[in-house]
């Protein structure tokens, strides 16, 4: 059996603040490469978390990162601030809105990839500003795979940076408001293949409580077994806290693949790394932060895994 590629993951690393109809907490575990980097963890493949944090960062929140064996040595610790994101969900958990962001350390911050974890063969550029990934993948030395997610924000603000960006990625992960809004349309099938014709050899819509949809380039015009798979959320009768839910999806998928031990990857495989992380995302949605994230098992992940292809598959 080949060994498990190495991931490197790029992206925040905050403390949140979020409140909820029923509940409310502080001080907790956040940001795009903390998420990210737990999900990848359960794959056994090594990850390198990158990003930086303030002299307040919680020293528990580091303690939890290195149990799960990532590797810090990306992690730059600053004299300022951390990045804080404070945030309210409201009835209906698809609802969401920010308080307060405090960039702090993240205003003027410029990535710094380590020699020692440059070469890993598996990049994931997590939700950060366009410059940020693009000063991440120039020091990546030989990236076979590059995942990237984006968001509303940088569509707005740094479009022309967005759009060299996905010139050099291999698979875009993006959620259904964004994706209309980046292609302009609201028929999702037709905004998966524009996003396509922008350079990502791959594109996964997120789509929430309602999973995923995978796009694949192809010379054919019509949808396929070979360039299309509609992939179902696990369902969950109760949500506990959304946040990150995104971020782990894209972990688990490229700790997934990580774990072939391989750099090329098929239809197949991909279609195969969105359901482990649409399983993975729904863990995430349990409890506040990483709380429920954080003590998952192998053996839950495949129990779900098991159930959701139960109720999705007939004869």
């Amino acid at each position: 059996m080949s060994s498990a590629s190495s991931v490197i993951i790029g992206g925040t690393i905050a403390i949140d603040h979020i409140k909820t109809t029923t509940s409310e907490a502080a001080n907790l575990l956040g940001g795009s490469a903390s998420y990210a980097s737990i999900a990848a963890s359960y794959y056994d493949a090594p990850v390198h978390a990158v990003g930086i944090i303030g002299k307040d960062f919680p020293q528990e929140h580091l303690d939890l990162l290195k149990a799960r064996g990532i590797s810090f040595e990306g992690i730059e610790r600053s004299e300022g601030d951390s990045f804080s994101w404070s945030g309210e969900y409201h009835e209906n958990m698809n609802d969401r809105t920010t308080r307060q962001v405090a960039l702090n350390v993240l205003e003027n911050w410029v990535v710094k990839i380590p020699a020692s974890i440059a070469d890993a063969p598996i990049a994931v550029l997590a939700n950060m500003s366009p410059d940020n990934q693009i000063q991440m993948l120039d020091q990546l030395t030989s990236p076979a795979f590059v995942v990237a997610d984006t968001m509303d924000l940088w569509i707005s603000i740094a479009n022309d940076r967005l759009h060299d960006v996905l010139k050099r990625i291999d698979l875009l992960v993006i959620n259904e408001s964004e994706a209309r809004e980046f292609v302009e349309t609201s028929n999702l099938i037709i905004a998966g293949k524009r996003l396509l014709e922008k350079g990502p050899r791959y594109v996964v819509i997120k789509l929430g409580e309602f999973g995923a949809m995978l796009f694949a380039a192809d010379e054919s015009p019509e949808l396929s077994h070979e360039n299309f798979f509609r992939c179902a959320a696990f369902p969950l009768g109760t949500v506990a806290d959304p946040t990150g839910a995104g971020d782990s999806f894209l972990g688990a998928l490229a700790g997934y693949l990580a774990a072939s031990g391989r750099t090329e990857f098929s239809f197949t495989d991909i279609r195969e790394a969105v359901v482990q992380g649409s399983v993975v995302a729904s863990f995430t949605c349990e409890a506040f932060s990483t709380r429920r994230l954080q003590q998952v098992t192998r053996a839950d992940i495949e129990q779900r895994l098991q159930f959701l292809k139960s109720i999705t598959h007939w004869p």
